[in-house]
């Protein structure tokens, strides 16, 4: 079988919302999960979008997924890529395709000239760090993750 990446195009959205409902099941956070076909519709494939999509198949067929957008550091002067879902089909792991996800969007950032290619991982999922830092991914322990949403970004926004 042939692995090919190619970028997203609007008849995937209800691919790429499986995708997203796989990954918040495998996360454990299903219940945050409430983004629509019609949402991913409007923001990957609108007029003027804000974020990107490569789908990974397998044969023909999507196995896998990321999601990202660009990002800005004042340090360093430079845009940057966040990557914000990768996701590949459990039955399809092992095959490199995660790898030739990240692969694809490290040699975007290269070509594009972007100073940094950075992402989340849950601190529980050791599979997931162990893949990163085959990568060469260097975890950011000295950071901490701040959120404001729901109600509490609803009263700092009425402020």
């Amino acid at each position: 079988m042939t692995l090919t990446i190619r970028p997203a195009q609007s008849g995937d959205a209800a691919q790429i919302i499986a995708f997203i409902a796989a990954l918040a099941d495998y996360e454990k956070l299903s219940h945050e999960a409430v983004a629509t076909e019609a949402d991913i519709t409007r923001d990957l494939f609108g007029s003027d979008p804000k974020v990107f999509c490569e789908i990974a198949e397998w044969g023909g067929e999507p196995v896998g997924f990321a999601l990202w957008f660009y990002t800005y550091s004042t340090f360093q002067g430079r845009h940057g890529m966040w990557l914000e879902d990768l996701y590949v089909d459990p039955q399809m792991r092992g095959n490199g395709i995660g790898k030739a996800l990240l692969t694809h969007l490290a040699q975007r950032c290269v070509r594009e000239g972007l100073g940094r290619f950075e992402w989340w991982v849950l601190d529980w999922n050791a599979p997931s760090i162990a893949f990163y830092k085959a990568q060469g991914g260097v975890m950011q322990d000295e950071w901490t993750k701040v959120r404001v949403d729901g109600a509490d970004l609803l009263a700092l926004g009425a402020a």
